[in-house]
């Protein structure tokens, strides 16, 4: 089956960016000159997904203000000659087909991933989390999706990480398949260092079986007194194989301050109108 719905959750209150995102979404924190959450969605279109629903809550309003058609700034900027920003406005409204649900309380991510139930029906479907912004020769979740096409099974993103930043992931248990495809043993949610089963840590991609949901819908809240999306995937792990694609890309957590700047500075330097400026910048200042 080719997979066609994404999901992303975008409910969080994007608290570790506070007093930033008292007002504003987390995800539309600026990368240079877009939101993170853009960054995401073109990954999703690149990789061939044709609709995608977020999972909103309160406050998330400018989220569908942002993929919405702008009618009045269109005219402004035709009428100071600027079609070319006007026509780019434009293509952010109509790059994919978008819906919304709203996740009324703040029950986890396995929750969210919940609501989408009647949006994705029986079809697999793919999970997109907007802290991680990976960049990629080939879409994160293309890399996913190849996986998926060749095994017809669930498949989580994989990155190792250092052993002492393990307890701030979900992380797997898995046998090699071949140089970056595994088939998972074993999930475990945030565990300590010395219970973590591997460095294998789950990142913020998924594609998933719509068998997913009988699952969460039962699911007891786990860590933090939530659902957890990863204890669902280890009881669906008992029904069919579940399959982890470590990625080619890199990596940032733009959910942390220190990832955010990361990203900022790595993405700028590649980019022509930015990068020789602020490379010079850098030598500079880290001289003084």
């Amino acid at each position: 089956m080719i997979v066609k719905k994404a999901v992303f959750p975008v409910a969080g209150l994007g608290t570790r960016f506070l007093p930033a995102t008292k007002s504003s979404p987390k995800e539309m924190l600026s990368l240079i000159d877009k939101p993170l959450v853009q960054y995401v969605v073109e990954e999703a279109v690149a990789a061939g997904i044709e609709q995608i629903l977020f999972v909103t809550g309160r406050g998330k309003r400018a989220i569908e203000d942002h993929f919405d058609i702008s009618f009045e700034l269109e005219s402004i900027l035709r009428e100071k000659g600027k079609d070319d920003m006007a026509d780019k406005v434009r293509t952010i409204a109509e790059m994919i087909s978008i819906f919304y649900v709203r996740q009324k309380q703040a029950l986890g991510l396995g929750h969210a991933i919940l609501c989408a139930r009647e949006f994705v029906g029986k079809e697999p479907f793919a999970v997109l989390l907007g802290d991680d912004i990976i960049d990629a020769e080939r879409p994160c979740l293309g890399q996913l999706l190849d996986v998926f096409k060749t095994y017809q099974g669930s498949v989580l993103a994989l990155e190792k990480v250092p052993m002492e930043n393990i307890s701030a992931y979900g992380c797997v248990r898995a046998n090699t398949i071949s140089d970056r495809v595994y088939e998972v043993t074993d999930l475990v949610e945030k565990p300590k260092r010395e219970d973590a089963p591997s460095d294998l840590a789950i990142i913020g991609r998924y594609v998933l079986t719509p068998e997913i949901f009988p699952i969460l819908e039962k699911q007891q809240p786990g860590k933090g007194g939530e659902i957890q999306l990863t204890d669902a995937i280890l009881q669906l792990s008992k029904q069919q194989s579940i399959y982890g694609c470590r990625f080619e890309g890199n990596r940032y957590d733009c959910g942390d301050k220190l990832g955010f700047l990361k990203a900022t500075v790595d993405m700028a330097l590649k980019r022509d109108d930015l990068g020789k400026d602020l490379e010079e910048f850098l030598r500079q200042r880290l001289t003084l």
